[in-house]
């Protein structure tokens, strides 16, 4: 099955305001794609409907080819913005809490990733700056056996180095049998591994494609595009 994630008319409301509005989308294994848009533009409520952590209001999704459940939450390891660690665990005792929760996690993979990123199993959680605690959940979410990852503003708020490894580790760590699903408003800083891109506004599709059409059709970089879609944004 080469469509991993597939969206058919899909809404999602929260009380009176429209989170997404008939979003039709279908996700391939082997590519990695980028979710673009401001804050608001509906990326992070698509990807917990993916995840099986909100429902939609209505319309249709599919995961590997079944409805979300429980089930196909295992197929899933989604990065959420919000801090998931516990602040008082040592990065080791983060590693040993991941490999009891879930199967598929490989825990002599995270412990290589943690080594790449420069990490200390000793330290602290808590004692991390931004960056390391960044890493560290990018390394936990990665070393699952997924089939679909999803990481919501990997980047977003890092220095350079952080920026910098945690790309490397997409880059190589990527499965070519699942698809990675990137949220992002850091165009520029992770363009060059996207192939595809899905450009949201208030909850809709404006504009979707493989990054090098987009890019060749317009004579534009896909910053530039981005500024364009989002009148500068």
């Amino acid at each position: 099955m080469n469509d991993l994630v597939q969206c058919i008319n899909l809404h999602k409301s929260y009380m009176t305001k429209k989170a997404l509005q008939n979003v039709n989308l279908n996700f391939q294994k082997g590519k990695i794609i980028g979710l673009l848009g401001p804050n608001g533009s509906g990326k992070t409520t698509l990807m917990k409907i993916i995840a099986d952590l909100h429902k939609q209001s209505a319309g249709e999704i599919s995961i590997c080819g079944e409805k979300p459940s429980h089930k196909t939450r295992e197929y899933v390891a989604y990065m959420p913005t919000e801090n998931f660690i516990y602040g008082w665990m040592r990065v080791k005792e983060a590693v040993e809490f991941y490999a009891e929760m879930y199967a598929d996690f490989e825990k002599e993979r995270a412990l290589e990733l943690l080594s790449f990123m420069e990490i200390d199993l000793k330290q602290k959680v808590s004692s991390l700056s931004t960056g390391q605690r960044a890493r560290l959940k990018v390394t936990l979410i990665i070393s699952r056996r997924a089939k679909i990852y999803m990481l919501d503003e990997p980047l977003n708020g890092l220095d350079p180095i952080s920026r910098s490894k945690i790309k490397e580790c997409i880059i190589d760590q990527f499965d070519s049998e699942g698809v990675m699903i990137i949220s992002t408003h850091l165009v520029n800083e992770i363009e060059q591994i996207l192939d595809e891109v899905v450009f949201l506004n208030h909850g809709e599709v404006i504009l979707e494609g493989e990054t090098e059409n987009l890019r060749v059709q317009r004579g534009k970089s896909l910053e530039e595009i981005y500024k364009e879609v989002y009148g500068h944004a």
